[in-house]
């Protein structure tokens, strides 16, 4: 899923890619070193009828998933439109505080912020003129703006996800992660996810 993120992020999930992908990238006042467990990964799309941007499959095993380790995953999503700069990506990161839940703020990048170009933000992880990474490069999945309308699938993957620093906000518990994404203040889709999270 990690590298099919590069397309599933134009869904919403690009916090999830910074945290376990991007970590070298960050300059947090406090870091941690951590090995980790995601439990109980779940998602559901949670735009407005009509939203162009639709997410059908998003599978992840196993459960829990380790970071670092290995994972394995199954994709499907599809635009009504052709995706171009600029898309805004609005992300709301949720987490569980004795019953209620509490908004994250924006750190460094991370946590509940407002990207202005998601297509910028795939383009500082992958330059522009490189080759997409694998297995989106096996199956013509593209990693830039702009995508085509259309249905994108990754058949079942196995990725392997390596060691991070976690920032020293994220701690144990359970979270929620909503992202919608848009262009010129029009709503595309909304995806949200939620998993708990377990370091040491």
């Amino acid at each position: 899923m990690f590298k099919m993120r590069y397309v599933i992020t134009s869904l919403a999930t690009l916090f999830i890619v910074n945290i376990f992908m991007q970590q070298g990238k960050c300059n947090f006042a406090s870091k941690r070193r951590a090995y980790a467990k995601i439990l109980g990964f779940s998602w559901e799309n949670c735009g407005k009828s009509g939203d162009p941007i639709v997410t059908k499959i998003l599978e992840v095993s196993p459960d829990p998933i380790s970071v670092p380790g290995d994972l394995n995953a199954t994709a499907t999503a599809s635009t009504a439109v052709e995706l171009a700069a600029p898309l805004s990506l609005n992300v709301t990161l949720d987490k569980d505080v004795a019953g209620f839940w509490v908004k994250v703020p924006c750190v460094e990048q991370l946590g509940s912020c407002d990207y202005s170009d998601a297509c910028e933000l795939l383009d500082s992880l992958i330059p522009p003129g490189q080759d997409c990474p694998e297995p989106l490069h096996t199956y013509g999945i593209p990693c830039h703006c702009p995508f085509k309308a259309g249905e994108y699938s990754l058949p079942p993957s196995e990725f392997h996800i390596p060691d991070v620093d976690l920032p020293f906000w994220l701690t144990n518990g359970k979270y929620k992660v909503e992202g919608i994404l848009g262009n010129k203040g029009q709503e595309l889709g909304c995806l949200k996810v939620s998993f708990a999270l377990h370091s040491t």
